[in-house]
């Protein structure tokens, strides 16, 4: 058909509701990264472990399983608040890597190949861009972190009954706030550096700079000065003494106060925020 008879038509089929168009972003990327059979593989191993203690829970409960396996119960490991801070303690070492994989692709090709302008100049604000970004993140990691660590929780609960479950309802709320601020933090953090730092592989260097050199500096800091405030800038210090309190109800002398813990993360990703407002806009404006 020729061009000229190629008539404006408009657009008349069915319109994403104002509140969630910005998953439009994840749905498109969420089926590209799983079309890659390394992260699929890398994905399903990081299932292996919900899977094991979700075996080792059933065995718990079954004592014909037991005896067949030769297993004595006095060796099988309680299944208490120690039991899911190690879940999810493993889980978010798999979940750093994942951000490593998929952060540093998810602004900075957009940045490279000028494609903002196409985002922002549709019905589509910056703060949306950013969220529907960070869903990506967010999505991968709590199919790793928190729902599978509720679904174990469940699991016990079926079989210990409702007076477990009352006892440690407390192990639920610890699972979903300390994977909420882990979340929120990797995830922010490696959007900012996919964002100023154009080439990947180099942005996934960054993501574990940040941690591995923060920690260096900050165990530095403490032998010279003879103090524990270098944690502030540990950032995996940080997050462990905050899940230490959630799931145990302790601050442990080795490391810095929960609350300075909280403040620490609160301006890290407030000063990510930042660093996405000065990256993420329609136009460069050069001085």
């Amino acid at each position: 058909m020729a061009v000229y008879r190629q008539d404006y038509r408009r657009y008349e089929g069915p319109l994403t509701d104002p509140r969630w168009r910005f998953m439009v972003l994840p749905r498109y990327f969420l089926g590209q990264v799983f079309q890659s059979r390394f992260f699929t593989l890398f994905f399903v191993i990081c299932l292996a472990v919900p899977v094991g203690a979700a075996l080792g829970i059933y065995f718990t409960h079954n004592v014909n399983a037991l005896r067949a396996l030769h297993v004595r119960v006095d060796r099988l490991i309680p299944i208490d608040e120690r039991f899911f801070l190690g879940l999810l303690s493993i889980q978010s070492s798999f979940g750093f890597l994942m951000s490593a994989i998929v952060g540093p692709g998810l602004i900075s090709p957009d940045l490279a190949n000028n494609a903002l302008p196409l985002y922002l100049s549709r019905p589509f604000s910056r703060a949306e861009y950013v969220l529907g970004k960070m869903s990506i993140l967010v999505i991968l990691l709590s199919l790793i972190t928190w729902i599978p660590a509720l679904l174990l929780f469940g699991l016990q609960w079926s079989l210990e009954g409702n007076v477990w479950m009352l006892e440690n309802l407390r192990i639920a709320a610890a699972i979903l706030v300390d994977s909420c601020i882990w979340i929120t933090t990797v995830s922010l953090l490696a959007l900012a550096l996919s964002a100023w730092v154009k080439w990947r592989p180099v942005a996934g260097a960054l993501l574990f700079g940040v941690f591995f050199a923060g920690a260096g500096f900050g165990e530095a800091i403490n032998n010279i000065l003879y103090t524990k405030w270098g944690y502030l800038i540990n950032l995996a210090a940080l997050m462990e003494t905050i899940a230490t309190w959630l799931f145990l109800g302790l601050e442990s002398p080795k490391w810095i106060p929960v609350w300075s813990a909280c403040l620490s993360l609160l301006a890290v990703c407030g000063i990510c925020l930042l660093l996405l407002a000065q990256r993420v806009r329609a136009c460069e404006v050069v001085k």
